[in-house]
């Protein structure tokens, strides 16, 4: 006798249950309306924003093209692009460019040395670790003004400075750093405040290396120089490109060392566009080309950022 077959039968839902093109609908309008909302929390910052950094920017260049003295704030004229050719051929123009460069350059190459052979001291497992690199980072706390005068007074005096006491012991003159070496004074001052932002960069980045690649290097007899090269150099490439973004950023307005320590002196020698703009503003009382060497220096600033997001800028799509 042949079994007898059984048939299943799926009944439909009963209730009325949504279909996907419905769910589909659904999420998008769901996402659409948050992406709206977010839009629309933002808008009051974002617009803060663009109005603090668009007036002052929309105020400097309207007094770049105004003939405007501080000694005679009444008579306001219009001057055309004279204000550009004045700051233009300003004896100390190309000096100042050449200089804040050299500032820029100096400094980059100091705080990423010596940032990353900081960063190794201090990876290393060493007695009283945590406090040595609170030490090395507190520089960075301290403003630039009081740095500079700590530099001035206690360590560059040719008088009664730490180096003028080392040049003695040694049985050398003393050296007056402000006089004799005034930029290189400046770029040392600097570094020395940028460098435990560089260091604490690094060492985060290097404490993210992974440390099979460098036991794995070991056994296969590698040395620390080919590690370092191979290994660790490739890892901090990131982290070196964003020290170089925003160090550089903040490089090209340098300016209350310089008005502490040699006040541009001597002659142009320390001058940077920073400071030659506020000599032209608060001691020329020319607002008007202080503000086309402004325009000029916000020039410059994209300039150096577009060379340097095409130059290091690539490493961070990594």
């Amino acid at each position: 006798m042949r079994p007898t077959p059984v048939v299943v039968v799926t009944l439909p839902p009963t209730g009325p249950g949504p279909c996907p093109q419905a769910i589909r609908a659904s999420f998008i309008m769901a996402t659409q309306n948050t992406s709206t909302l977010a839009r629309l929390m933002m808008a009051p910052s974002v617009g803060l924003l663009l109005i603090w950094m668009i007036v002052p920017l929309s105020m400097t260049l309207w007094f770049s093209f105004q003939n405007y003295n501080l000694l005679n704030p009444a008579n306001v004229s219009f001057a055309g692009l004279f204000n550009y050719r004045y700051f233009y051929t300003d004896p100390a123009f190309f000096q100042s460019i050449w200089n804040t460069l050299l500032i820029v350059g100096g400094v980059l190459l100091i705080t990423i040395v010596g940032g990353i052979l900081l960063a190794l001291l201090l990876d290393q497992p060493m007695f009283g670790q945590g406090i040595v690199r609170i030490l090395v980072i507190s520089p960075f706390f301290v403003m630039p003004p009081v740095a500079a005068l700590i530099w001035k007074n206690m360590i560059m005096h040719p008088g009664y400075g730490v180096l003028a006491d080392i040049n003695r012991a040694l049985g050398l003159s003393p050296v007056d750093w402000f006089a004799q070496y005034p930029l290189l004074s400046i770029i040392i001052i600097v570094a020395w405040q940028w460098l435990p932002f560089a260091t604490l960069i690094l060492l985060t980045a290097l404490q993210s290396l992974d440390g099979e690649q460098q036991e794995a290097a070991e056994m296969d007899g590698a040395r620390f120089i080919d590690k370092f090269i191979y290994l660790t150099m490739p890892h901090l490439a990131r982290a070196i490109t964003v020290v170089i973004l925003i160090q550089t950023i903040f490089l090209l307005g340098v300016y209350a060392e310089i008005l502490v320590t040699t006040n541009g002196g001597p002659g142009y020698a320390s001058t940077n566009l920073a400071f030659l703009i506020y000599r032209t503003a608060l001691l020329g009382y020319d607002v008007g080309g202080a503000s086309a060497g402004g325009i000029i220096a916000v020039i410059l600033a994209n300039l150096v950022a577009i060379f340097l997001m095409r130059a290091v800028g690539k490493n961070l799509d990594r």
